[in-house]
C-alpha cells in the first residue's frame, strides 16, 4: 500500500441546513476520511454568524453558559452562549430565531427582546467583548426589543412605552437611554454577519428578509414604514450602513446605539478559534455546506475557510448537498474540487435524510483522491 501523501486533514464544514449540524457533518466526513490508514483528522466545525455559531465555539473548547430568555414570541425558553475569558459569543438564531415561535411566524410582533436578555446576562458575568452572530432571525423589529431588554425605553407621543415587535415602531418618538445597562459602557460589541444590506429600501430588512419570516406584501410595507420611523428616532445617518438590515434591523440598533462594529461572521469565528493555528501541519482542508451556490461566494463559511487555507498554502476541497457553481467559479473561490452528495444520491429528499451516510462515503472518496 502506498504511503499517504497527506497525514493530517482538517475538516471544517458549516451546517447542512435542514439536515445536519456542522459538528455532525464534520464527524461523518472524519469517519470516512479516517478509514484511510495513517491519516489524522481534526474536526473544526464552523459557522458564519447564523445557526450553529455557538456550537462552533463549543467544539473549539469554549465554555457553555446556560440562560433562560424570551423567544421571538415572548415565551421564556432555554438558551446558551459560549464564553472564554472576557469574551462571550451569542447566537441570535438560537435565542429569538424562528424555532422559538411555537405557533408559527409572527412578522409584525416577533421581537429581539430575548437577545438583549442574553447580552445582559453575559455582561453581568463580566464579559467585556460581546460577539453577536445575527443570522437566522424571526423578527423585523429593528433591534428595538434587544435595546429594551438592556434597560432602554422606547416611548410614544404620550410618553408611554410601545409594545414589542416591528409594527409598534411606527409609534416611536423617543429612545430613552438613561437606564442602559452599565456594563455596555466598558464592553465592545462585534456584529458577526454575512449580509451587507441597509436598514431601508428595496435591499433593506423589510423588503428582502421579512417575506422569509412570513410577512405578506402588505405587512412588508407596514414594516418598512415602521423601520423608517425608527431610523428617524434613533439616527437616520446609520440606516444606510452595510449590515444595518441584518437580522430584521438588529444590525442597525447594534451599530447605531451600542456602537457595534460589523464584520464578516466567518472572519470573526476563524479568528476567535485561532484557525491558522489549527492548520499547523495540515496538508488538506475539507469544508462545505448544504448548498454551494452564488450566495456562498458572498461571505459564507466555506469561502472564508478556503481563503484561510490558501493563505497557509494548503489545498482545500469542498463538500455540499448540491453544487450549483461551475468549475471555474469553484477555482476562483479557492476550491481544488467539490464533492456534492447529488453525485451519490440524485434524489434531494433521500440525500437530506441520508446525509451522514453519504458524507462518510464522500470522505472515503476524498481520502482516496487526495490522501
Amino acid at each position: 500500500m502506498r504511503e499517504p501523501e497527506w497525514r493530517r486533514v482538517v475538516v471544517a464544514p458549516d451546517k447542512f441546513k435542514g439536515s445536519l449540524t456542522a459538528p455532525e457533518v464534520a464527524a461523518a466526513l472524519a469517519a470516512g476520511i479516517g478509514r484511510e490508514p495513517g491519516i489524522e483528522v481534526a474536526q473544526v466545525p464552523v459557522a458564519d454568524g447564523g445557526d450553529g455559531t455557538v456550537d462552533a465555539f463549543l467544539a473549539a473548547g469554549w465554555e457553555r453558559v446556560a440562560v433562560r430568555a424570551a423567544g421571538a414570541g415572548g415565551e421564556p425558553g432555554a438558551s446558551a452562549y459560549a464564553v472564554r475569558e472576557g469574551t462571550a459569543v451569542i447566537e441570535l438564531a438560537s435565542v429569538v430565531g424562528p424555532a422559538t415561535l411555537p405557533d408559527g411566524p409572527d412578522p409584525l410582533h416577533a421581537s429581539t427582546y430575548g437577545l438583549g436578555q442574553v447580552i445582559a446576562h453575559a455582561l453581568d458575568r463580566g464579559a467585556r467583548e460581546i460577539v453577536l452572530g445575527v443570522g437566522g432571525s424571526a423578527s423585523t423589529d429593528g433591534g428595538a426589543g434587544m435595546l429594551t431588554a438592556l434597560g432602554m425605553r422606547i416611548l410614544d407621543a404620550q410618553g408611554d412605552e410601545i409594545p414589542r415587535g416591528g409594527v409598534a415602531l411606527a409609534h416611536a418618538v423617543h429612545l430613552d437611554r438613561t437606564g442602559m445597562h452599565p456594563g455596555l459602557a466598558a464592553a465592545s460589541l462585534t456584529l458577526a454577519s454575512d449580509v451587507d444590506n441597509p436598514l431601508l429600501g428595496t435591499h433593506g430588512a423589510a423588503a428582502i428578509f421579512a417575506p422569509q419570516k412570513g410577512a405578506s406584501p402588505r405587512e412588508c410595507v407596514i414594516l418598512e414604514a415602521a423601520l423608517a420611523n425608527w431610523a428617524k428616532v434613533v439616527d437616520p445617518s446609520q440606516a444606510e450602513r452595510p449590515g444595518a438590515g441584518a437580522a430584521g434591523g438588529t444590525g442597525f440598533a447594534a451599530m447605531a446605539v451600542l456602537g457595534a462594529v460589523e464584520r464578516p461572521g466567518i472572519e470573526v469565528i476563524l479568528e476567535l478559534i485561532d484557525f491558522p493555528r489549527l492548520l499547523d501541519r495540515a496538508s488538506l482542508v475539507v469544508t462545505g455546506e448544504g448548498s454551494l451556490d452564488e450566495q456562498t461566494l458572498h461571505g459564507k463559511g466555506p469561502v472564508g475557510v478556503a481563503a484561510a487555507a490558501r493563505a497557509a498554502g494548503i489545498p482545500v476541497v469542498a463538500v455540499a448537498g448540491r453544487c450549483l457553481l461551475t468549475d471555474d467559479r469553484l477555482r476562483e473561490a479557492g476550491f481544488d474540487a467539490c464533492y456534492p452528495l447529488t453525485d451519490l444520491e440524485p434524489d434531494p429528499a433521500r440525500s437530506m435524510t441520508h446525509a451522514a451516510e453519504l458524507l462518510e462515503r464522500v470522505g472515503e472518496r476524498i481520502a482516496a483522491d487526495h490522501c
